[in-house]
């Protein structure tokens, strides 16, 4: 079966959203322009590092090419605002994210974000952002620096909004307790209560 590339070149929205209490969240990446939206599943560390890699790459790219690359053209539309709505239902996974690549198009000023499905074979690099027929689907966004910026800041506070960590050993801590490595399976983390 031929390659499906899911191509959005001015999306009218990308986000990463999360379905599910926190503990037990399934995230997602979405992309919608005008009536096509494309949804695809990953992993809470894989949203972590593509935020973390589009802040370096817009950082790359304003010290090689100066911060005027960054900036919108004149015709562009206004800095994106602050997207906190939920994903836009129905959510239909279109397949489970595999490989991630990150680019920038000199050409159209776009930071590229591609994710590749996952395949049962290894993924010769030379498929990532290229055209190729042969390799997994892919879904490629290209987004204005401001865009790729808005979209850094939302997934990072997605990421952040589960369980809050144990101040001793960093595990999430659950509603019903927490086991702490750090005090050997002792959930009491207040020893001095117990001596007076």
């Amino acid at each position: 079966m031929a390659r499906v590339i899911h191509v959005f070149r001015r999306p009218d929205r990308f986000v990463a959203g999360t379905v599910g209490e926190p503990g037990d969240r399934a995230f997602y990446l979405q992309a919608i322009e005008s009536s096509r939206t494309i949804s695809v599943l990953l992993e809470k560390q894989q949203v972590t590092v593509l935020a973390e890699r589009i802040t370096a790459l817009l950082g790359e790219v304003a010290k090689r090419f100066g911060e005027e690359n960054l900036r919108e053209s004149a015709d562009a539309a206004a800095s994106p605002r602050s997207d906190t709505d939920p994903l836009a239902v129905p959510l239909e996974e279109e397949f489970r994210v595999g490989t991630m690549g990150l680019g920038w198009d000199a050409d159209s000023s776009s930071i590229v974000v591609e994710l590749l499905a996952v395949t049962e074979e290894e993924i010769d690099e030379s498929v990532v952002l290229d055209d190729t027929e042969e390799g997994p689907d892919a879904l490629r966004v290209f987004l204005s620096p401001d865009e790729a910026k808005a979209f850094a800041d939302r997934a990072e506070k997605v990421v952040s909004a589960g369980r809050a960590p144990c101040p001793l050993c960093a595990e999430p801590l659950d509603p019903e307790g927490h086991v702490c490595v750090r005090l050997n399976g002792y959930h009491d983390r207040n020893p001095v209560a117990e001596t007076e």
